[in-house]
């Protein structure tokens, strides 16, 4: 009786490109109550905030590369999170360009 072989497939799993309105940033820090302070690749810190629905599904932490769409008013200052990124998905977005810090 001979035993299966692991035959290793890779995933590959389609990258989400950030939309119009919509910017990648770092993790700078955990605020608590679902806040969290973004480096957003326009140059911008905005204090963001989780949604209710990702809270549950996801850990965020410092460091993590996220998507965020700004508010409609105070745009420079505000936003919330609507993507996290997983180490190799930043890795890709840094080489493309969209991800510049």
């Amino acid at each position: 009786m001979s035993k299966p072989q692991n035959n290793q497939q890779q995933e590959y799993r389609r990258v989400r490109t950030p939309k119009k309105g919509e910017i990648p940033g770092v993790v700078e820090q955990i605020m608590g109550h679902g806040k969290i302070k973004v480096r957003c690749a326009d140059g911008n810190i905005r204090m963001t905030r989780i949604p209710g629905k990702m809270k549950k599904r996801i850990w965020i932490r410092e460091g993590d590369v996220v998507l965020v769409k700004p508010w409609d008013f105070q745009s420079d200052q505000k936003a919330d999170v609507i993507w996290r990124y997983t180490r190799t998905e930043s890795n890709w977005l840094e080489r493309k360009g969209y991800l510049t810090m």
